[in-house]
């Protein structure tokens, strides 16, 4: 098709309206006119032009070629009538007149369209150019460039603007875009456009040059190198970079665009200013644009600064621009360039701009003013300028960085210390980077007696101070910790004490009285030579608080010398330091030592100030509480005057008999001290809200937390630093929880606070994207004063009223439970009392604690914290290491969730179906209304959850089920019985038993299983016996309401495994597993023989014997096999009878109930024997050796036992009891008939087991005396007699160490008398106090039927018998000399143990007033042997010589008496006196 031309544009009317048409519209309606005048076919009728056209197109087809011409002809037709400056004009004109040149063709394409436009304009320009005689390209930049100006031009006037209008971006648009074109024909000279521009400059809109840059017309670094003015340039761009900023925060609808102009403005000055110069061609011309750029940018930043100094009023204009040039700091702003070396010289040197800017302040100046500078007082713009720089230096660079201007430049100290302190606060190794940098200072000042170095160290570890401990140590703490002990810096040379005396004395003038304080009450640790130095200094000092009018000797005495406060009145500090007083008393039961010492040396304040306040009139209560148990402390002690006490006793009682009214009226005007602090404190918290939901308010965030930490010190009344308890565990009770009422009214504002926020945020963003708020409001909250209270109230809430609280309640202190978790390394340890172990809780396991399962309800509120605070980590720490839940969760927490969601849900017992990634735990939870089941399931099939279980010790592991589970309490259990016992098989046979052993599973082994339950079992019943169920503890499993459910788990286990399958092989069968984990525990336990650890042992074989006697009796016995005539197993009973039980023993017998299940099992292995009663027999005959106190057990509990073992052998055989038993019968027959009037018949053997039947027949009688019963014993030998003895001596100490037995009096007389038998048949009985297990058969028998501390307890049975001795028939044995000796010697190291105590503290009062204390009887004992010793043969010193090494420590008397009689019987010519005559 032919070339078309373009249509008319519309009609107009008049000449004015012909004169405003394009001139090329102007040219076509000329053209048009001829050609119409020359058409004679229309007359009249003009016909329009498109007619003309159309016929035109339908008479002529056109080839190829024949466009191409009549292009070109259309060209230059147009090209003869063109004007430059009506081509200006078209760009300027009203939207229908824009660049017309568009009309010359269709719409057929872009193509066709900037190829006729650019032909157009390039042939136009091209002639122009010729006639001008001028470049094509200069002209073209000369005709862009008044376009440009005339643009901006359009819209001038007041006020001044860099932004355009959205018609003079239209028309740029246009403009720009011919200048592209130009720029594609290399027709526009970049160089001239620039020159053109630099004459214009101050005509120039902002946003115009920027789109040039933007549109890559001219950049904006070409623009400004090709200004040579460069003072004009700086001032221009720094002029209109502020008009910029004060228009970007500006309520507009192109902020957008500012933002984007300034960030592009900022990038080319900070790369071209801050680069490194990598071509020597242009040095020069990098020089002078890096000049410029830095120029800019330190004109941008002063006037900010100036602005700041000036005190701006925030929401102002200038406060806005000044917040818009600082968010140029921010990281983001410098993405697009790829080196960070640029952006981190640019930080560098805006720090160093911000430190020397205007430093017109001295060093004393500083010295008065830097508390005025702390981070709460610092504007939080320069604040938040600190903290963006702080992002891109490391803390070594930024510490080094202060360093190096410090040392080479005058600085501004206001700027200096409070980037300091807004280093303490915002970097997390600040306190270590600080101490560090402040050592190093010092080294130097000392080493080179610097004083500037001095100087800076002292205000930077002030400066330190002041933000409060949780941040740096007190300022008292510091200056003691570095000049209070021998290794300071101080201490190395009087030359270094001259130069420190000297920095503190020319401080002095300048000091605020807390740092004089501070230096008087804790000096610098002085040689005793050098001391003058130190008395100079505090004399000093004190005559400079003397003219402040403050008082060391009123100081009080937990007064905080950190304080950054004024110095309060002594009437203000001491009510506080008597309630810190009566605080301290509570938790340590004593006088706190800082009362002690201001009773002496602060007498003056301690009685005309502290006792006062302490003794203020008041009602006494009826039970004394803690302020009155001080007083009477302090009365006890001395430490109150008696006229003093009078007067307060006389003055509480005049108070009691006022009327009620008066003292509830008081009562109500006591707060209202604290109305105005905790109404500030609800101010702050509000307006921390806004920070909060407000991204664009995060910069004011930690400025403030520090007004809300400031306003807190104030509502609490208390210094930040409770130096007396630093580092102290925090003591509180769960089961009843006390706080003060204002404690509660500021922890409970400080909760509702936390909790509305972090609604409220997540209201607006996940808690990932929230901010570091939470981080911060938790740290304020962890002060040394606030935190007892405030974990005292999360008790109250969580424990005890756990189901009134709401759903935001429950979510809200999960993430606060989190956050403290965080700064656990911060957090002392808690030490809560009964039902918690008594070592230190970390904060994370205190929450544990917090939330038991053992109810319904305490179980739903578990689930609901576990599920928030899991969802809250997982979402909040989601970009950070695992090892952060670590810290912020216990382990327990996350157990307890896996352990609940088991529980309630039966479709998590099913392999998980993955949650979509995508989907987060935490949005269930910011719902108005919470699903807690649908959250909490949610949280479930979160493969991060998943795979967070799989590290280790946060897995739900068997134990961690079963100790779980041990807790619920069935009658108020969410689970039916029925439920319940489906739930244990599922867990136990499907889940846990089959799981292998690295997931907390047992691998198949079901004893492993069965082991495991019994040892968890005994761990939670001795816990719940100590203290949460000791009420209770009758049962086998401590009387704990729950876990006789798992203990029927544990029978049906056991069940399973005797029912079994036989090992294969012919392996020797091992024991069976619980004693195994009985002797795994016992061995655990300390052994001694203090009560303590006594009462440890007994009280875990009491659960051992239990547990035993709640499963089959044939754990006791193993039985034999079918095939072989063996003796059942019981190697393992008799081990843990010999070992553990017999020290528990009672007079040589184990109860009635461990007796009769042992018999039971015996009498049941042996019913599966091929020949029972020889089974029988070989274990009895067994026990004669291995084990003889059962066999004395059942000699005792005979009448009980003899009816069921008739009855349970019968069942399994026909034949006589076997030979053993009935060896038993005959035993106990034989010790009835000699009580009887008959005569006795011959003692069967074994004779120790007569003697025990006779034994616990005579006791059982209760007879006084057995001299007619002795007497029917003649003839059965001298055995027998011996055994009696031995079991009777039993006996007597058994009546001396159980309240329960018969009277020592009675036992006493009976083994009176056997010894007196013993004495008059000539029978040694002196072998019984010589035991040892040594001995082959006699020795070792005896010594298993008695308890170890019975047998330590022989020297005092032998030695009450010692009126009864016959002393002439005893010397009569060789033995006897070395056995009193030894029985002496063991009977004083008792004494000195403290072991014979026992006797008499449980004997009977009355029974042995005849036999006096231990010190009688040692009395007693000792004149005997010195009586005795010289009456001793020569053959009773045969074997003295250990005994008299070991009598040398305990009695030298004995052995130099001892001594004396062997050397007269060795050499006996020597002892012989002399025959005179």
């Amino acid at each position: 098709m032919g070339a078309r031309v373009p249509r008319p544009m519309g009609r107009q009317r008049g000449p004015e309206a012909e004169r405003r048409r394009p001139w090329f519209v102007r040219g076509m309606s000329a053209f048009r006119a001829r050609d119409a005048a020359s058409d004679p076919g229309h007359g009249s009728r003009r016909r329009a032009w498109a007619e003309l056209l159309a016929g035109r197109v339908k008479r002529q087809k056109l080839g190829p070629e024949g466009e191409q011409k009549v292009r070109e002809s259309a060209v230059r037709l147009l090209t003869s009538h063109l004007n430059l400056g009506d081509l200006v004009l078209e760009v300027e004109g009203p939207p229908h007149k824009q660049l017309c040149l568009s009309r010359l063709i269709d719409d057929d394409g872009p193509g066709a369209h900037t190829d006729l436009s650019s032909s157009l304009i390039g042939s136009a320009l091209r002639d122009q150019a010729a006639q001008l005689g001028v470049p094509a390209a200069v002209l073209s930049s000369q005709v862009v460039a008044s376009g440009l100006v005339r643009v901006c031009e359009a819209d001038a006037g007041p006020p001044p603007k860099v932004l355009l209008t959205p018609d003079q971006r239209k028309k740029l648009s246009s403009l720009f875009e011919i200048a592209q074109n130009l720029l594609a024909q290399s027709m526009f000279s970049r160089l001239s456009f620039c020159q053109e521009l630099r004459k214009v400059q101050n005509s120039l809109l902002l946003e115009a040059v920027w789109r040039l840059h933007v549109q890559n017309i001219v950049s904006l670094q070409e623009l400004l190198e090709s200004h040579a003015d460069s003072q004009a340039m700086v001032a221009w761009l720094s002029r209109d970079l502020r008009l910029l900023c004060e228009q970007t925060e500006a309520p507009c609808q192109h902020a957008d665009v500012a933002r984007a102009m300034l960030a592009d403005f900022v990038q080319m000055l900070v790369l071209r200013g801050f680069q490194k110069n990598v071509d020597v061609r242009g040095t020069v011309e990098l020089e002078w644009m890096s000049q410029v750029a830095v120029a800019v940018l330190d004109r941008m930043l002063a006037s900010a600064l100036e602005a700041l100094a000036a005190g701006i009023q925030e929401g102002s204009v200038a406060h806005k621009a000044v917040s818009c040039w600082f968010g140029v700091f921010s990281g983001h702003m410098y993405r697009s360039i790829i080196s960070t070396e640029s952006p981190k010289r640019f930080f560098c040197h805006t720090l160093t701009q911000i430190l020397t800017h205007k430093p017109v302040l001295k060093v004393s100046d500083a010295v008065q003013m830097q508390r005025e500078w702390s981070f709460a007082r610092t504007p939080p713009l320069l604040s938040g300028l600190y903290r963006r720089l702080f992002v891109i230096l490391s803390p070594e660079e930024l510490v080094g960085h202060l360093q190096e201007v410090l040392e080479t430049q005058e600085v501004n100290w206001q700027h200096v210390l409070s980037c300091v302190s807004t280093l303490v606060i915002c970097l997390p190794d600040a306190q270590q980077l600080v101490n560090g940098w402040v050592s190093r200072l010092l080294a130097h000042a000392f080493e080179s007696g610097d004083l500037d170095s001095m100087v800076l160290a002292f205000l930077v570890a002030r400066q330190a101070a002041l933000e409060g401990p949780a941040a740096f140590p007190s300022y008292a703490t510091w200056f003691q910790a570095t000049f209070g002990s021998t290794r300071g810096f101080h201490s190395c040379s009087k030359k270094a004490l001259v130069f420190l005396f000297k920095f503190l004395s020319d401080l002095v003038p300048f000091e605020g009285p807390r740092y004089l304080q501070v230096h008087v009450l804790h000096p610098p640790l002085v040689p005793s030579k050098y001391r003058a130095l130190l008395t100079d200094y505090v004399a000093l000092a004190r005559t400079r608080l003397a003219d402040l009018k403050v008082s060391i000797e009123n100081m009080g005495l937990y007064e905080d010398l950190s304080s950054t406060g004024d110095v309060t009145e002594p009437h203000c500090q001491t009510s506080q330091d008597v309630e810190k007083a009566i605080t301290v008393f509570e938790h340590t039961g004593k006088i706190p030592a800082a009362v002690l010492e201001a009773s002496i040396f602060r007498r003056s304040y301690y009685l005309s100030h502290f006792l006062p306040a302490l003794l203020t009139p008041r009602e006494l209560p009826r039970v004394p509480d803690s302020r009155a148990a001080l007083i009477e402390s302090l009365r006890r002690a001395d430490k109150i005057p008696p006229s003093l006490y009078s007067t307060y006793r006389q003055a509480c009682s005049t108070v009691g008999e006022k009327k009620p009214e008066d003292a509830a009226s008081r009562r109500e005007l006591e707060p209202s001290y604290a109305e105005e602090p905790l109404g500030l404190l609800t101010t702050a918290l509000q307006e921390l809200r806004a920070s909060v939901t407000d991204p664009t308010q995060h910069d004011a965030l930690l400025a403030q937390m520090a007004v809300i930490s400031e306003q807190l010190h104030s509502a609490l009344g208390l210094g930040e630093d409770d130096s007396d308890i630093e580092g102290a565990p925090v003591q509180l009770s769960v089961q009843a929880p006390k706080l003060q009422p204002w404690e509660q009214r500021v922890v409970d504002l400080l909760l509702t606070s936390f909790c509305q926020n972090l609604m409220a945020a997540s209201s607006v963003a996940p808690p990932d994207r929230q901010g570091p708020w939470a981080t911060h409001f938790v740290r304020t909250l962890c002060r040394r004063r606030l935190l007892p209270a405030l974990l005292s109230r999360l008790c109250q809430l969580l424990r005890h009223q756990g189901p009134s609280l709401s759903a935001s309640h429950v979510v809200g202190l999960a993430a606060l439970a989190v956050h403290l978790g965080e700064s656990r390394s911060a957090l002392p340890e808690v030490h809560v009392g009964p039902p918690t172990p008594a070592r230190g809780l970390p904060v994370p396991e205190f929450f544990d604690i917090l939330l038991p399962c053992r109810t319904q309800e305490s179980s739903a509120l578990c689930l609901k914290f576990c599920t928030a605070a899991i969802s809250y980590s997982l979402c909040k720490f989601s970009s950070q290491s695992p090892d952060i839940l670590y810290s912020c969760l216990s382990p327990g927490l996350i157990k307890k969730f896996q352990f609940l969601v088991f529980r309630w849900f039966s479709e998590t017992r099913d392999p998980p179906s993955w949650e979509d990634p995508a989907s987060s735990p935490w949005r269930p939870l910011c719902l108005p209304s919470v699903d807690w089941q649908r959250a909490a399931l949610c949280l479930w099939k979160q493969r991060t959850l998943r795979e967070l279980l799989k590290q280790e010790g946060l897995r739900l592991t068997y134990r961690d089920w079963l100790q779980l589970e041990l807790e619920i309490q069935p009658e108020v259990d969410s689970l039916s019985d029925t439920e319940r016992q489906d739930f244990h098989q599922w867990a136990i046979h499907q889940h846990f038993l089959p799981a292998p052993s690295a997931t907390g599973g047992c691998d198949g082994d079901l004893e492993v299983a069965c082991a495991t339950l019994v040892d968890v079992l005994m761990d939670f019943c001795q816990s719940s016996r100590s203290y949460d169920h000791a009420e209770n503890s009758d049962l086998v499993l401590g009387g704990c309401t729950g876990n006789r459910d798992i203990f029927s788990r544990l029978q049906e286990m056991a069940a399973d495994l005797e029912q079994g399958p036989a090992p294969l092989g012919h392996a020797a069968p091992r024991g069976h597993f619980l004693f195994g984990v009985f002797c795994r525990r016992l061995q655990a336990l300390a052994r001694g023989w203090d009560v303590a650890s006594r009462l440890q042992r007994q009280q875990e074989l009491l659960m051992c014997k239990r547990i035993l006697l709640g499963l089959p009796p044939s754990v006791l016995v193993g039985s034999p096999r079918l095939e072989q005539l063996a003796a059942p197993d019981c190697d393992d009973f008799f081990h843990l009878v010999n070992s553990e039980l017999r020290n528990f023993s009672h007079d040589g017998a184990l109860t009635h109930d461990i007796t009769a299940h042992f018999f039971r099992g015996l009498l049941n292995a042996c019913s599966r024997s091929r020949d029972p009663s020889l089974a029988a027999d070989l274990t009895l005959t067994a026990c004669q050796t291995q084990c003889p106190l059962l066999l004395t057990s059942a000699l005792l509990w005979w009448p009980h036992l003899e009816p069921e073992l008739h009855r349970r052998w019968r069942r399994c055989s026909q034949s006589p009891l076997p030979a053993e038993l009935q060896r038993l019968q005959e035993a106990q027959h034989f010790a009835g008939s000699v009580l009887s009037p008959l005569a006795a018949p011959t003692a069967p053997g074994p004779a120790w087991l007569c003697a025990a039947a006779l034994h616990f027949v005579i006791r059982r009688a209760g007879k006084e005396s057995i001299r007619r019963e002795l007497g029917w014993l003649d003839g059965q030998g001298e055995e027998l007699l011996v055994f009696l003895f031995f079991f009777s001596l039993m006996g007597l100490l058994s009546s001396h160490l159980t309240p329960q037995a018969i009277g020592s009096l009675k036992a006493l007389n009976v083994c009176a008398e056997v010894l007196g038998c013993l004495q008059r048949k000539r029978i040694s009985w002196l072998l019984l106090f010589q035991l040892t297990e040594t001995d082959a058969g006699l020795g070792r028998t005896l010594l298993r039927l008695a308890p170890d501390h019975q047998i330590r307890l022989l020297p005092v049975a032998f030695y009450s018998l010692l009126s009864y001795f016959d002393e002439d028939a005893l010397l009569q044995e060789d033995a006897f000399l070395h056995v009193a000796v030894n029985m002496y010697l063991k009977l004083v190291g008792l004494f000195v143990a403290g072991e014979t105590g026992a006797v008499w503290t449980l004997a009977h009062s009355g029974d042995l007033q005849a036999q006096g204390d231990p010190v009688s009887l040692i009395t007693n004992a000792r004149l005997f042997l010195l009586q005795l010793i010289p009456r001793c043969p020569k053959r009773s010193f045969s074997d003295m010589a250990e005994l008299l090494g070991v009598s040398a420590d305990c009695d030298p008397e004995v052995r130099a008496a001892l001594l004396s009689r062997r050397q007269a019987v060795l050499d006996p010519d020597l002892y012989q006196e002399p025959r005179l005559f």
